[in-house]
């Protein structure tokens, strides 16, 4: 059985180097990559704040503090606090599909600006939130900029790279997200010891600063020349921009590659019908299935709830949020090793080696508890940790793989006609499963207890296997070349046909 490995070595490159353009907009671009981690990690983080739970979820509180006969694993059990969690997702993934259309329209940087000012307004009403009602209103502006930005900022970033940087650039934006949820934990930890019960407001009021940087970037930045030329059709102003940002002049072969899309896009009225055709078959099921496969890693149990689930182990309320700030600072590491080596080793590498790890230390973690913690009391100190340390494993596969690769190879597998639908497919998805997960967690934890780590170990064995019999190589492929792997696949062939465009295997002269 034959697989499509990618285009070797330096083959389909275009001329240019890194310029500072580039990596000063994908930095601000990935600040959005903050946004969107620092929001995952200060909702669990608040949650296990005994103030925070007085004032908005009391009857949550209660049941913590004087429940000595409930099971460990539902003294969180509440469908409203799960909904302060999850409305966020709901929200985001209502809002990424409009953003399909601002992104397509008005330019990537449009979309960047409406996330930015969104979780502006977010963070204020969360900040300033005197009744449940109005935590929840908060939470929903957030989910409209998590939407937009998590629509347009990978495409901007993986538009605006060099093929063979677009793997590590793109991770930057994963990267952002890592160090978004460890700072949210740290604040998080400092916070919880603020005299007078109101550190939850700092927690929730912090996301303003990157969507700060965000909102400055989206106005300063360049817009990337596929946007330009698919927009407005500005050809010059393309052209000066690819320029700038390739720090060369000799920018012909790019340009004619983007026009050609262009072209084919142009004829495109309906992009979410035109998906949907047979020769987008292959782009269509992985713009669903990775974003699904991304949210049953189980990494929302650890992102979502950490703080809670270390609790519901054993520790005290200042020690699960320093626990999940150690688990975060794992995560963060293996996401930079992760940069520096997917465009060398390549996509389907990282994915196969991180879904072993976090399926061996799934059911490690499942068997451990299942054997030492019982329905009442908790685990020794030293199992506790155990535990943790376990939970740094975990989290540190899913940081070398599905962290980094969720994003990255949706971003760069569309063309240019069907790109923008097929981002808002993606983020879409990826936020059902969030809000599914993140509504029904806490249930699921209730009900199925430590079964719950065999329950997503089997589906990283599942997202396992279907990467290697599905996903073909991407490294150093150019953006608007990725589509002709899908006709060398053995079997995404039979969908979009077998004929290859033999201009990806010229050697730049």
């Amino acid at each position: 059985m034959a697989f499509a490995e990618g285009i070797p070595g330096e083959r389909g490159q275009y001329n240019g180097k890194v310029t500072l353009l580039v990596v000063l907009s994908c930095v601000v671009a990935a600040s959005g990559g903050l946004i969107f981690g620092y929001d995952l990690g200060v909702s669990g983080g608040v949650t296990s704040m005994d103030p925070f739970l007085k004032k908005f979820f009391p009857y949550v509180y209660r049941r913590m503090k004087e429940g000595t006969k409930i099971s460990n694993y539902c003294k969180f059990d509440s469908q409203l606090l799960t909904l302060f969690t999850s409305s966020l997702y709901l929200s985001g993934l209502v809002s990424s599909l409009f953003a399909s259309t601002v992104t397509r329209v008005f330019g990537r940087k449009a979309s960047m600006l409406v996330a930015g000012v969104a979780v502006l307004i977010g963070s204020a009403l969360g900040g300033a939130a005197s009744n449940l009602y109005m935590l929840v209103f908060g939470r929903l502006f957030l989910g409209i900029g998590l939407g937009f930005g998590n629509q347009s900022i990978p495409l901007y970033i993986s538009e605006m790279a060099l093929p063979k940087h677009r793997g590590a650039m793109n991770i930057i934006f994963d990267t952002g997200v890592g160090i978004g949820v460890l700072i949210a934990n740290i604040i998080n930890f400092c916070t919880e010891k603020i005299d007078g019960g109101w550190g939850w407001r700092i927690s929730l009021s912090m996301a303003a600063v990157p969507a700060s940087i965000l909102t400055i970037g989206a106005i300063i930045l360049p817009d990337t020349p596929n946007s330009l030329i698919q927009k407005d059709n500005n050809l010059e102003k393309a052209t000066r921009v690819l320029q700038r940002i390739r720090g060369t002049n000799d920018v012909q072969r790019e340009l004619d590659d983007l026009l050609k899309a262009s072209s084919i896009s142009k004829t495109t009225k309906d992009p979410f019908k035109k998906i949907l055709q047979r020769k987008y078959r292959p782009q269509l099921v992985m713009a669903a299935a990775i974003p699904f496969f991304a949210q049953m890693t189980g990494i929302n149990v650890i992102t979502f709830y950490a703080p809670i689930l270390f609790r519901t182990i054993g520790l005290r309320e200042s020690s699960s949020l320093l626990s999940a700030v150690v688990i975060r600072c794992f995560n963060v590491g293996c996401t930079f090793i992760s940069m520096f080596v997917v465009d060398k080793q390549g996509r389907r590498v990282l994915f196969m080696l991180g879904g072993i790890q976090m399926l061996a230390t799934q059911v490690t973690i499942g068997g451990f508890m299942t054997a030492l913690l019982g329905d009442h009391g908790g685990l020794s100190k030293a199992s506790a940790y155990v535990v943790l340390v376990l939970i740094c494993i975990y989290i540190s596969g899913f940081g070398l793989s599905w962290g980094p690769l969720g994003w990255l190879v949706p971003s760069e597998i569309y063309p240019l006609e069907v790109r923008s639908a097929g981002q808002s497919i993606t983020v879409a998805v990826s936020f059902f499963f969030c809000f599914l997960i993140g509504q029904t967690f806490l249930a699921m934890l209730c009900h199925m207890k430590a079964g719950i780590f065999f329950f997503f170990g089997g589906w990283v064995a599942l997202m396992t296997l279907f990467i290697y019999f599905f996903l073909p190589e991407t490294k150093n492929v150019p953006i608007e070349k990725v589509e002709q792997l899908w006709k060398e696949h053995w079997f995404w062939k039979r969908f979009v046909g077998d004929e290859v465009d033999d201009s990806i295997y010229k050697l730049d002269k």
